[in-house]
């Protein structure tokens, strides 16, 4: 079935790549796995094989009867996985998922989640670009880093060229494997924490007490400089900084 440029799809076809995405992603005989857009099945086939259980979220109802004819004992939810309430009991989120929801996709299992409804791990294929910004350092991080980095450990594990889908996207994709970890901020003040952050990121040439709207004393105290942007701060300076801006140490 030809791939459908409006819902993003960029077949997987490579082995190679399969394999590392399995390899990345550890699964046991206990794991119960979520993949996200499982296409035409080349990855879910070796899910279904190597976990307990797999459930497959898949948006094209075009794809729905061929994956139940394939996969009989495949859980398929023909839904959009931003409408999906994850389980409540430990689950791995492997995902082939098209590029423009990515940062969705990754807010919706993590940070818009309780503790219990996050995954355990994340092993998704992405953009390229896009993995760089979720692997950012200290010193040089972005609103998608912290996104991530606040609720896990993520790691790139290889790039992938073009030509190892169908269609080819036109540019290159990474294979990125999150580790799932408690949340550096407590679920109740996620949403301030993150309102926080963008509004600091919300004109990123600006001195972070400008878009802040706080004396420079605040960060001084922080052993800050008053002179300091928001994309040079640590997680640890910014969950510092979330304490004092709302008094809660």
């Amino acid at each position: 079935m030809k791939a459908k440029k409006h819902l993003g799809q960029n077949f997987l076809e490579n082995k190679e790549t399969l394999y590392k995405i399995l390899e990345s992603a550890n699964i046991t005989k206990n794991d119960h796995v979520i993949e996200i857009g499982p296409g035409h099945g080349v990855l879910t086939r070796e899910l279904l094989q190597r976990a307990k259980k797999v459930t497959a979220i898949e948006l094209d109802g075009d794809l729905i009867p061929t994956l139940k004819k394939k996969f009989p004992n495949l859980e398929l939810l023909h839904q959009d996985a931003l409408t999906v309430t994850p389980p409540s009991t430990p689950y791995k989120l492997v995902a082939n998922i098209p590029y423009y929801i990515t940062s969705p996709i990754i807010n919706h299992f993590l940070r818009h989640q309780k503790q219990n409804h996050r995954p355990t791990q994340m092993t998704l294929l992405v953009q390229h670009e896009v993995a760089q910004k979720i692997y950012a350092k200290s010193g040089d991080l972005n609103v998608l880093a912290i996104d991530v980095q606040v609720f896990g450990k993520p790691k790139l594990v290889a790039k992938i060229p073009p030509s190892h889908f169908n269609p080819p996207p036109k540019v290159d994709s990474a294979i990125i494997n999150i580790e799932v970890t408690a949340p550096l901020v407590e679920d109740a003040a996620i949403d301030k924490f993150f309102a926080l952050i963008h509004k600091g990121f919300a004109h990123k040439r600006k001195k972070l007490s400008s878009n802040l709207g706080i004396r420079e004393d605040v960060l001084k105290a922080l052993g800050l400089s008053p002179n300091i942007r928001a994309q040079e701060l640590s997680i640890g300076d910014w969950t510092h900084l979330y304490a004092v801006v709302y008094n809660t140490t």
